[in-house]
C-alpha cells in the first residue's frame, strides 16, 4: 500500500463520516460536493463535525481516493470505513431513509 493509500485508508478508518469533495462543508467548490454536504446537514450531520478532505489541495489525495474506492468521481462519503458512494447514491439513500439509518446507527 502506497503512502497516500494508507494516509486515504487512516481518515477513512479513524473517522465515523468523511467526505472526500472538492472544497470545504462550508465553501464547496462544485455543485456535486454542495450537493452531498446539503444531503448530510439534511440527514442531521453537523458541518462543522463532519470529516471533510479537500481534494483540491492535495492531487495525489485527488487520484489515490479514485483508486482506493475504485470509483472514479468526487464526492465520496464513507461512514464507519464503508464506501457509500458519490451524490446521487446519496441522495437515493436519503430519499429512501437509508441514508440517515446508517448515519444513527
Amino acid at each position: 500500500m502506497s503512502d497516500v493509500q494508507a494516509q486515504i485508508d487512516e481518515l477513512v478508518k479513524n473517522n465515523p463520516v468523511v467526505l472526500f469533495m472538492k472544497g470545504t462543508a462550508s465553501f464547496p467548490l462544485c455543485g456535486f460536493s454542495g450537493r452531498a454536504t446539503q444531503i448530510l446537514k439534511a440527514s442531521g450531520v453537523d458541518l462543522k463535525t463532519l470529516t471533510t478532505v479537500n481534494v483540491l489541495e492535495n492531487d495525489a489525495i485527488r487520484q489515490g481516493i479514485k483508486e482506493y474506492s475504485q470509483w472514479p468521481t468526487i464526492p465520496q462519503l464513507y461512514i464507519r470505513g464503508e464506501f457509500i458512494g458519490g451524490s446521487d447514491i446519496m441522495m437515493e439513500m436519503y430519499e429512501s431513509g437509508e441514508l440517515q439509518k446508517l448515519l444513527q446507527a
